[in-house]
């Protein structure tokens, strides 16, 4: 009889995994007090302000500026440090849509380049490379919640008179050497979407210790308003991008329990490291040790798919289906770089790029998209139980793969 829960075996989990969002009579009362209060709108209420003020001062930063998504984090800064037509923005290839849609909404254009294959973030080398008369600013993204190489893309930022703007928004409570993410370049964007390690099913913010730019910010998101001055005054362009009083509420909820649940990731993952790393030939480990990413955060755990030893001529593919029957589910991240998306088919190129987006070829993400392995965050919150099934599931599978080979 099988083993496997894939081919008819009993599965090592089916007990459900923790809820996300996670919440508790606490969001329910702080909503149902700004409900009752009939002060919904952040003219009329408190909340939003203080959620400005908690998420700046744990992130070490002067300001924060509540918004309605991650992508309006990035998109308001690049707005009003003057992206627009014909400058270039550097991004990242291994990211989410919104950090090169964000420079696209300005008329700007996003220069991809690749990542490091031990953390899926950009690599410094080649953004330097990718620096042209037209760059205006660079977007390093902490993928995962692991930090990108700030102290080499700050020190070639200023080299090269650019501004930085930190994708945070799976960074939640992350630093690298000692200082938070989204304090550290000139702002910092997060998102409080719904599978983010703190959420309101939507929002967002952007961090900054500049004044001026936290001032120009705060009036973009708001119709080009300024603070004291009178309501149909508009002084600069600007939107609509803010925050209710409802989702502030559940945020600062949300961010008393942020630094304990970090804390529980990083304890977990460290278990997923032990057994992972077990298998050498079989899986692969992210970058570990780095002392400068110690207190990173985790919104994604992730490995690499090598496919020798053991599950030699065991797909990619069927590893993770094997892994979903047995009750742990597993995803195999996007399936393509960036830059192979649709949406640039006929987009602008920068200076450099002497190809169309879907002739690119940057190697180290064209291998990522095809070895890497993400565990979502919620499943590395509280004891050990949860990651200890995941554990226990990928020994069963390593361990039983003839299985999976015999069909």
């Amino acid at each position: 009889m099988a083993k496997l829960a894939l081919l008819g075996g009993a599965p090592v989990r089916t007990e459900k995994f923790l809820q996300w969002p996670y919440f508790d009579e606490n969001e329910v009362n702080a909503v149902t007090e700004v409900i009752r209060s009939g002060k919904w709108f952040r003219y009329d209420g408190t909340k939003v302000e203080e959620f400005e003020k908690a998420f700046a001062k744990f992130h070490d930063s002067a300001y924060a500026v509540a918004v309605t998504n991650g992508t309006a984090a990035l998109e308001v800064p690049l707005a009003v440090m003057g992206v627009g037509p014909g400058d270039e923005v550097i991004v990242p290839n291994y990211t989410f849509i919104a950090t090169a849609s964000a420079v696209m909404v300005h008329g700007a254009v996003p220069v991809f380049v690749d990542i490091q294959p031990d953390t899926y973030n950009m690599d410094p080398k080649c953004f330097e490379a990718a620096i042209t008369e037209k760059t205006k600013a660079v977007i390093p993204v902490h993928f995962a919640g692991y930090p990108a190489d700030m102290d080499e893309i700050m020190a070639i930022a200023k080299k090269h008179g650019l501004y930085v703007l930190e994708d945070a928004c799976h960074s939640h409570g992350g630093a690298y050497n000692g200082k938070m993410l989204g304090s550290i370049g000139d702002a910092g964007a997060f998102s409080f979407q719904a599978s983010k390690n703190i959420t309101s099913g939507e929002g967002g913010a952007v961090t900054t210790n500049n004044e001026l730019l936290a001032e120009k910010i705060f009036s973009r998101h708001t119709f080009g308003r300024m603070p004291g001055r009178a309501w149909y005054e508009h002084y600069v362009i600007g939107t609509n991008t803010r925050m209710t009083e409802m989702q502030a509420a559940l945020l600062l909820v949300q961010l008393t329990r942020l630094e304990q649940q970090s804390r529980e990731r990083l304890i977990n993952a460290k278990i997923l490291d032990k057994c992972i790393g077990g298998y050498a030939d079989e899986l692969g480990l992210m970058r570990t040790g780095d002392k400068a990413a110690e207190k990173r955060a985790i919104h994604i755990y992730m490995f690499k798919y090598k496919g020798g030893g053991a599950l030699e001529g065991v797909s990619r593919e069927l590893f993770v289906k094997a892994m979903a029957a047995e009750g742990c589910p597993i995803s195999a991240g996007y399936d393509m770089p960036l830059y192979r998306q649709a949406m640039f088919a006929s987009a602008p190129r920068g200076v450099n790029q002497k190809c169309a987006y879907d002739q690119l070829y940057q190697p180290v993400v064209e291998k990522t998209v095809t070895e890497s392995l993400w565990i979502m965050q919620q499943a590395l919150v509280g004891d050990s139980g949860q990651v200890d099934d995941f554990a226990a599931a990928i020994e069963k599978i390593i361990e039983n793969a003839d299985e999976l080979r015999a069909g």
